[in-house]
């Protein structure tokens, strides 16, 4: 209730109140009434409104307090709200701007991937790519000491890594790869455009494989009878050697040539276990080691012993003679103490002395 209602009730009320009054009023004329008691009559009623007045007064005071406590509170409520709004505003301004400029750096991020695709459209760079991360991958699991990369054969040929194992023997490892048609077969518009590539991509690689057994498995200069070539991609390795049974036979093509076709994951595992087999050849030159140790321990030994005979020889002598001599000695004694038991003889008078 606001305060316009309640001064129109206040209006109402007192417009009641003096009908009231004049009704009294011509009623006591009507009956002869005096001066004197009319006059009560409206002191009274005049006290009477006043009371009531005060007290509506009053009333209203109240609810114009209550109604302006209410409204400072929805006021403040208000504010806090808008300033709340305010600062999710301000936040959303804020990540709004972050978001462009993530937005802004992943553009960046397509332009130097575009640009990295137009640089690794060249064969050569693309090559070096991949001996980067065939070396990366070789230091990350096996000694130094057991791979080389750029190795190279007396014809001239240089592999792109060589896996050093027992005996000087080695693993050649290549890891160049034709893409060209296989990028074609990918961008193909219609099937048989990417069966025409297919066919060029196969092609491609079997000639690959051919060039890898006949320049880089030499036993004679201390290979192993097969190499290994890398795929440097895990969809290039499943659409060429797992997918398909055209691409099963160009395993086995390769495999005939014992060319080992490997993925980045597979090939992990084949370095795996060649470490594993390298500690295993540590812990057998350890054993070695050791018993060549324990050899020659037993050579010092068998010197030791022979030493420690002869010494013991020399200490029994020693004995021998310590107690030999001990009983010279007891018979010396006895004999000086033989002498010197025997009395001694009267002395010889000598003969006088002439005159």
């Amino acid at each position: 209730m606001n305060s316009s209602t309640i001064l129109g009730l206040l209006s109402i009320i007192v417009l009641i109140l003096g009908i009231l009054v004049v009704y009294f009023v011509r009623r006591d004329a009507q009956k002869g009434e005096g001066t004197l008691l009319l006059h009560q009559r409206l002191e009274n009623l005049n006290k009477t409104l006043l009371d009531q007045l005060n007290a509506m007064t009053q009333q209203v005071n109240e609810r114009l307090k209550e109604n302006t406590d209410v409204q400072q509170t929805s006021s403040k409520a208000v504010g806090e709200r808008l300033d709340n709004a305010a600062r999710v505003v301000g936040a959303l301004r804020e990540n709004l701007g972050r978001l462009e400029t993530a937005s802004q750096h992943i553009h960046n991020v397509g332009k130097d991937i575009a640009s990295l695709q137009e640089i690794l459209r060249a064969p050569k760079l693309r090559g070096g790519l991949g001996e980067l991360f065939l070396g990366d991958l070789l230091a990350q699991i096996l000694p130094p000491a057991h791979f080389t990369l750029q190795y190279g054969f007396k014809s001239g040929e240089k592999v792109d890594a060589a896996i050093h194992l027992r005996d000087d023997r080695i693993v050649p490892v290549d890891a160049k790869f034709p893409l060209e048609n296989f990028k074609r077969m990918l961008d193909a518009a219609d099937d048989d455009a990417r069966a025409a590539s297919h066919k060029l991509f196969i092609s491609d690689v079997k000639k690959h494989i051919d060039k890898i057994a006949n320049s880089y498995i030499l036993p004679d200069e201390g290979t192993f009878d097969f190499a290994l070539m890398y795929i440097p991609a895990e969809n290039i390795y499943y659409e060429t050697i797992i997918k398909g049974t055209e691409e099963h036979s160009l395993m086995h093509y390769a495999y005939d040539r014992r060319v080992i076709p490997v993925s980045p994951n597979t090939f992990y595992v084949y370095l795996q276990s060649i470490l594993l087999g390298l500690r295993g050849l540590q812990i057998e030159r350890g054993a070695k080691e050791i018993l060549q140790n324990l050899s020659r321990l037993r050579v010092e030994f068998g010197k030791f012993s022979e030493d420690f005979d002869l010494v013991g020889t020399h200490l029994s002598r020693a004995r021998n003679s310590y107690e030999e001599s001990t009983k010279r000695l007891g018979r010396f004694e006895e004999k000086l103490e033989l002498v010197t038991s025997k009395e001694e003889p009267p002395p010889i008078p000598l003969p006088p002395v002439a005159e």
